[in-house]
């Protein structure tokens, strides 16, 4: 039986904690006594509790973030109810700031805040010495990456086989956004890079092909970017998967004499724009040179194999409904193969609402905290955006009507105007935004187009037929077979 289990509650079951595993990397002599455990939000938190505690350990430490805080919580206070005896601590991003106002925070014998990599250890050492610490909260200074312990082996066969391999060459981000909380402690520190390649390339030995870099800007520096890129240049395979986050504006040529060598399929780049409003990026401190990012988006686009994923946020201080409907348009204008239309959050710690009283923000108390209304954008007009932001993940970025799509805005109309315009259409007819099927959700589509928009039918069901079944699916939707004629069907 472990006397310390690791554990934390991931959003989807293909993730995989990095922190904890790199938190049993640098148990040393404790390591033998440790196990990782995860679960995802979906599991019931008694069921969690139950299988925590079958392990019969002394110390669990649970990992805290803005997508589990709530169901953390829920399992700590039946750990506390059942086991009070068991030495619970906490750590993460969310319990590392604001932590007298968290409720989990009575519940916990310890919390360490910011990087615990090494700190998690001497505290665990602590308490099995009997010398435990008079203060229930442990401020993690962070550690000196050219000695920390790399957590690469700590990943599973089954973790390889089925999950993202998280990895990192660099931590800290140069900027100071104001919405992030890389912004709190500016500057980058660095992996040793020998090690962190061996380490990469033990991976590949032992199977990983999916590898999702954490590195908040991975092209901030191009010694270290472009070996990285050589690495897996050098041992391409057709099942590697790559995933950078990318700085928008800094893209010079020998970073994209790179990106061109890699296949379709291999690269998924994540450039975070999140406003075009020149005023509203200096007002949080997000300095980022606009010529510069359209010229490199459409680089990657039409020069490179890459995927192309470019962030928008909706709700930031000083941006209405005409500054977003600007910023949208200008992005889809240069064809990203998906835009993430994401809401702001206030994640504890960060400075965003210092511009609360100003700008009128107001924040959801409960997590994932995300802004409810401005001074700009009242409750219904955000609660639109927040489905216009569903519905184009589902419609927009899905892939599955890619053809019919562009209908919607003829040449001159604005694409987010004439989306959002769909959006409210299907709210009010479901009456809802989640757990609408693909077929209604084409079918739904069908009739906005021919009903609403007076596109003709024949034409509509066309480009829907092919879009529902270029994923591999054998026959278009029923509806569909009536506006269908017989030489004109789609082939699988």
């Amino acid at each position: 039986m472990p006397d310390i289990i690791l554990a934390t509650l991931n959003a989807k079951y293909q993730h995989a904690a990095l922190g904890l595993r790199y938190l049993r990397a640098n148990l040393g002599e404790l390591h033998p006594r440790s196990l990782i455990l995860e679960f995802d939000i979906s599991q019931r938190p008694l069921d969690i509790a139950e299988h925590l505690l079958a392990h019969d350990p002394k110390i669990i430490g649970l990992g805290l973030y803005i997508w589990n805080a709530s169901q953390t919580t829920e399992v700590a206070a039946l750990l506390k109810t059942i086991r009070p005896d068991v030495v619970l601590i906490l750590g993460g991003p969310e319990i590392s700031f604001e932590i007298e106002a968290q409720p989990i925070a009575e519940l916990a014998d310890y919390i360490v805040t910011g990087e615990a990599d090494v700190e998690f250890a001497n505290l665990c050492r602590q308490i099995f010495a009997g010398t435990r610490p008079a203060s229930k909260v442990i401020n993690a200074e962070p550690p000196n990456l050219t000695t920390l312990a790399l957590p690469y082996d700590e990943y599973s066969d089954a973790d390889l086989a089925h999950r993202w391999i998280y990895v990192e060459t660099s931590r800290g981000c140069p900027f100071k956004c104001e919405f992030c909380l890389s912004s709190l402690r500016p500057g980058i520190r660095r992996f040793p890079l020998e090690e962190s390649l061996a380490q990469f390339q033990h991976l590949l030995d032992r199977g990983a092909r999916r590898f999702k870099f954490v590195d908040r800007s991975f092209n901030i520096d191009s010694d270290i970017c472009c070996p990285v890129l050589d690495f897996f240049l050098e041992r391409l395979t057709p099942d590697l998967f790559l995933h950078f986050e990318m700085i928008p504006d800094r893209l010079p040529d020998p970073v994209r004499s790179r990106l061109k060598k890699f296949p379709k399929g291999t690269l998924h780049l994540e450039v975070g724009i999140q406003t075009f409003n020149p005023d509203v990026a200096a007002r949080i401190h997000r300095h980022q040179k606009y010529p510069e990012i359209e010229d490199n988006i459409r680089f990657l686009r039409h020069h490179t194999e890459a995927a192309i994923h470019a962030d928008l946020i909706i709700g930031l201080p000083g941006e209405n409904l005409d500054s977003i409907a600007a910023g949208f348009d200008r992005i889809l204008a240069l064809e990203p193969h998906e835009i993430q239309v994401g809401i702001l959050k206030r994640l504890r710690g960060t400075t965003i609402d210092r511009h609360a009283a100003e700008w009128g923000l107001v924040f959801s108390p409960l997590p994932p905290y995300e802004i409810l209304q401005t001074k700009l954008i009242d409750f219904p007009a955000m609660q639109r955006l927040r489905r216009f932001a569903h519905f184009w993940e589902v419609i927009g970025n899905s892939a599955n009507f890619n053809e019919t799509l562009p209908l919607l805005w003829a040449p001159n109309k604005s694409p987010f105007t004439e989306f959002l315009a769909l959006s409210d259409w299907i709210y009010g007819a479901e009456g809802r935004r989640h757990g609408i099927a693909l077929q209604r959700l084409a079918q739904l589509l069908f009739e906005y187009l021919t009903n609403v928009q007076c596109h003709p039918p024949n034409r509509v069901a066309q480009l829907l037929a092919r879009d529902y079944v270029r994923p591999g699916r054998r026959t278009p939707p029923p509806f569909l077979k009536p506006y269908l004629l017989e030489s004109h069907a789609p082939h699988s």
